[in-house]
């Protein structure tokens, strides 16, 4: 049976999860799995709005091929830890039982909304106005909200809950120094 520990780095969308989780994997010189590399066009419900006005179970978002993924990594595993990038922290049931640990990025809105917004303007499209413009309508009316929802249910469970607004290096460093605090 494997000793391995697995840490997930949540939070909502632009709260820096993708970057962390790879600087931790590099840190500890362990594997790393994330969310958005295993999303298909079934993983959200199909209205995300009508999700959020029934109650946004984050079970009914769905991620078979990371699920089985981080299965895999598991029992192959003979790393300290593997890191995921999982939104959810261990709110979905497909993932509670996997998640050792919950890194909670909660960093504020308006920070995140700047990186999504900086996120959609590196990537090359014919249409960057209309990209941001669309996103904006949609995060005003409901997005906003369900990232709310999400990173309420992640609190829930989450081990550490990182408020500060600092440099990846320095909230890695942080991670990094809490995570050994557990080895003992």
């Amino acid at each position: 049976m494997s000793n391995t520990k697995v840490v997930a780095v949540s939070g909502i969308s632009g709260a820096g999860k993708t970057t962390t989780v790879k600087q931790l994997a590099n840190e500890f010189h362990c594997p790393f799995l994330l969310f958005d590399d295993h999303i298909d066009k079934d993983t959200y419900p199909q209205d995300m709005k009508l999700w959020l006005n029934n109650g946004a179970n984050v079970s009914l978002i769905r991620t078979p091929s990371f699920v089985s993924a981080l299965k895999s990594l598991i029992s192959k595993s003979s790393s300290l830890y593997i890191f995921i990038e999982e939104p959810f922290g261990k709110e979905r049931n497909s993932m509670s039982s996997l998640i050792d640990y919950v890194i909670l990025l909660d960093q504020p809105m308006e920070l995140c909304l700047a990186r999504i917004i900086k996120r959609h303007t590196e990537q090359a499209s014919s249409d960057l106005i209309g990209s941001i413009s669309s996103y904006l309508d949609k995060y005003e009316d409901h997005y906003r909200e369900i990232y709310i929802s999400a990173a309420t249910q992640a609190r829930n469970n989450s081990d550490l809950i990182f408020k500060e607004v600092l440099s990846i290096k320095d909230t890695t460093n942080f991670i990094v120094n809490w995570l050994k605090t557990k080895e003992n």
